[in-house]
């Protein structure tokens, strides 16, 4: 785990003093830059050693089968992979014809610092070659903002102690060997050299590499240029082959003297433009970054965080770890959604090949409400996304025999490319899930034209498909049967109540905005039958509810079930799903993620207080915790119904899920959506922040640890700025005309200029419930 004492807390900085072998991969991920559009892991510019190579273009995946030992209607049939695309971090460093090689010769000193509000990754190192000689090595590194083809690397050298010659050689390299990443030989035969040669050019400073894929039908493009600073005698010559295009620098140094390279790397791709368009794309894009040049770069850089942060920081006093996680949280989150535009924003952004680079429900559900009151524009663009694949969404909702549209349980493209598994195949939520995102975007930015053009659309089709999923009983109650809610250790449940509650506010939402655009939902075919049966089936819809235990059912029976035996389950036994038979747990009383307790934070009015309290208490001590989606949200219910001390510790888990690498897989990339819920925790959780309907609600309160939270957000082109203390809540409106909020149920008129400042009410405190052996939430830097 990256616990080791030179990973400091820093409040805007994240830094490595050290290089430290046994975390190489998972620091990869930690350092990576993105800007949702391109990825570059934080690997070292010399290429190795490293853990997992990995440049990405959103979008970018190649197809392969999925294999099955016996097949069956409706199963998925083509999988996809994100694949590794042209390399163009790569600087390649010769000191008197050895390698500049970290697992060689003496490794004086190496740092790197990922500056939150820079957006620059710094690296220093100083080393010793075998034959002695030694050179410091500085790079700083971006993936731009504000330039969406463009990332760059600033590579200085110099040597310390003797004169010395220096090659250093910059490279675009495709192909690149990547260690093996799944059993499965049909993906590992995708991955292996994926990109096909079409072109590669080499002239003067610029190096160009053309590649396309052979089944998915891409073309990929990568171009860089450079400027060299150096001693007057320094000499370049550059070459390029099928899979290579390199500038080779050849000079040499004095103490005192340092060789300095600028590269400007850019990239583009396409389903559809042609070899030309495509090259003269990415040369236009080199053409436009070599005229900002590397400190335009930087400056712009500066210039759109400093606009982000001054929206969207949150201060948190009282715990230094917290501070500096919610902030690389939020840095993350925008890194994998600012520039995607019209992509999707996958389960691991742009920071590794986890998941096989794929989009799932986490985006709806746990970034795009974070991004929808700090950066609310990337929102529409993720929406219209899916909007984009609808037509593969209607076709696999015709394959199931269901009106409207079906989206994916995970996919790159749209195309359902999960392998047929009980828990996705019937996970039908994401549907709401979607629609629920498209509420809330709505809700807090009045876009009429995004509501005309985009959101009508995505609820009429994903409304079509509850209907006819469901289905009225004798009595006129209507039920959802054979589904997966969020917890995937309970497959194919009848009346899954977060499905069900979800669905009976997609089913409304539909209607009313059918009646808001009549003329876009005549245009999809909605009349006024069709809105009246949605209408009808939401009023219907079936909760259960069970009198004896004073709780809601999780799906209907669920309480039935037998309780999974804990006692006998030790703490290498988890993740549960590495070490049982789904069959025994999909027929037990065990959670892998918050379900139930989730259904009562997304729709927290269709709960009493009492209701909520004595929900969680039940279902906490059944709840595993087997997915990082889960801790967030446990963290905003125990925090809502009074237990704030588990509460942060729950928020500690979602935070720092990377930064300690709790579940051990951070080397294959970010838990994005886990991150985001650090800032869901606070701002939900801590600050009790809910937004059903029209007006912004808050019931803060803050856990013994804390003593003050801070944090902004966007409603409707306004700004609010919240700030908490142990006894006092302070609301100021720092943008736009006065917003009505509530406090604690009490109605409050927010302007410029005239804050509001109300005492914070402490929660009654309860009987905090246990969890499964084992499987209390903490932190291991303070075991």
């Amino acid at each position: 785990m990256i616990t080791h004492s030179a990973y400091a807390a820093e409040p805007w900085r994240v830094r490595e003093t050290g290089l430290h072998w046994d975390v190489l991969a998972q620091s990869e991920s930690v350092f990576a830059l993105s800007n949702g559009h391109i990825g570059w892991r934080g690997n070292l510019e010399e290429g190795e050693p490293h853990g997992l190579p990995g440049s990405y273009l959103n979008g970018v995946f190649e197809r392969h089968p999925l294999p099955y030992a016996e097949g069956g209607y409706g199963f998925p049939e083509s999988g996809q992979t994100v694949i590794n695309v042209t390399n163009g971090k790569l600087i390649r460093l010769l000191v008197d014809d050895e390698p500049f090689d970290l697992r060689y010769g003496t490794l004086r000193s190496h740092e790197r610092v990922l500056d939150l509000r820079s957006g620059l990754l710094h690296r220093t190192c100083e080393w010793t070659s075998p034959a002695g000689k030694t050179v410091r090595v500085r790079s700083v590194r971006l993936v731009s903002f504000t330039q969406r083809a463009i990332a760059a690397i600033a590579y200085e050298v110099e040597p310390l102690d003797d004169e010395v010659q220096l090659v250093v050689q910059s490279e675009l390299v495709a192909n690149e060997q990547l260690p093996t990443l799944t059993g499965d030989p049909r993906v590992a035969g995708a991955l292996k050299s994926p990109l096909l040669s079409e072109e590669h050019s080499a002239s003067d400073l610029r190096l160009r590499l053309v590649h396309c894929t052979a089944a998915s039908g891409l073309r990929v493009a990568a171009a860089a240029d450079h400027i060299v600073r150096g001693p007057q005698a320094t000499q370049t010559s550059a070459e390029s082959a099928d899979d290579v295009a390199r500038l080779n620098v050849i000079t040499e140094l004095r103490p005192g003297e340092t060789l300095r390279l600028e590269k400007f790397v850019s990239y583009g791709w396409s389903g559809t433009r042609s070899l030309p368009a495509l090259r003269d794309q990415v040369e236009a894009a080199l053409a436009g970054a070599r005229s900002i040049g590397w400190q335009g770069l930087v400056d712009q850089q500066r210039a759109f965080l400093d606009d982000f942060w001054e929206h969207a920081d949150v201060e948190v006093d009282g715990d230094p770890e917290i501070q500096q996680a919610v902030r690389f949280a939020l840095y993350h989150a925008l890194q994998a959604a600012a520039r995607a535009e019209q992509r999707a924003i996958p389960a691991k952004g742009l920071t590794g090949s986890g998941y096989d680079g794929h989009a799932f429900w986490d985006t709806e559900i746990f970034v795009l409400p974070v991004l929808s009151f700090v950066y609310p524009g990337c929102v529409a663009d993720a929406l219209r996304w899916r909007q984009d694949t609808l037509p593969a969404a209607r076709a696999r909702a015709r394959q199931l025999g269901l009106k409207g549209a079906a989206f994916p349980w995970r996919t790159i493209d749209g195309s359902e490319c999960s392998g047929y598994w009980p828990a996705g195949a019937a996970a039908f939520h994401i549907n709401a899930d979607i629609s629920h995102a498209v509420l809330r975007y709505l809700t807090l930015t009045d876009d009429a034209e995004f509501g005309r053009e985009t959101g009508v659309e995505l609820l009429v089709e994903t409304a079509r498909l509850w209907h006819s999923l469901g289905h009225h009983d004798s009595n006129g109650r209507f039920h959802i049967d054979g589904v997966t809610g969020p917890d995937e250790y309970s497959a194919i449940a009848d009346d899954n109540t977060y499905t069900n509650l979800m669905a009976q506010e997609n089913l409304l939402a539909a209607a009313d905005a059918a009646e808001r655009h009549p003329e876009q939902a005549a245009a999809l075919g909605v009349d006024e039958e069709e809105t009246a049966a949605w209408r009808e089936a939401a009023k219907a819809m079936t909760v259960h509810y069970n009198e004896a235990l004073g709780i809601h059912e999780q799906s209907a029976g669920f309480t039935r079930h037998q309780v999974w035996d804990f006692a006998a389950t030790g703490p290498d036994d988890y993740p549960l799903m590495l070490h049982a038979a789904y069959f025994d747990l999909y027929r037990k009383q065990v959670i892998k993620q918050a379900d139930l307790v989730m259904a009562m934070y997304v729709r927290s009015d269709a709960f009493t207080e009492e209701h909520k309290a004595r929900n969680f208490a039940y279902y906490e001590p059944l709840t595993v915790r087997d997915s990082s989606l889960s801790a967030c949200i446990q963290a905003v219910m125990a925090a809502e119904v009074g237990h704030l001390s588990l509460a942060y510790d729950y928020l500690g888990e979602a935070a720092l899920m990377d930064l300690d690498d709790l579940e051990k897989n951070t080397r294959d990339g970010l838990h994005v959506a886990s991150l985001a819920g650090s800032w869901i925790a606070l701002v939900a959780g801590f600050g009790g922040m809910r937004y059903h309907g029209e007006t912004v609600r808050f019931a803060p309160r803050l856990p013994e640890k804390l003593s003050r939270l801070a944090f902004s957000l966007h409603v409707r082109q306004r700004c609010l700025r919240v700030e908490i203390t142990d006894s006092r809540a302070t609301y100021t409106l720092k943008e736009g005309e006065p917003l009505q909020i509530k406090h604690c149920g009490e109605p409050l008129t927010v302007s410029r200029g005239s804050p509001q400042s109300r005492p914070v009410k402490q929660p009654v405190a309860l009987p905090e419930p246990s969890q499964p052996p084992g499987r209390r939430p903490g932190r291991p830097r303070h075991a």
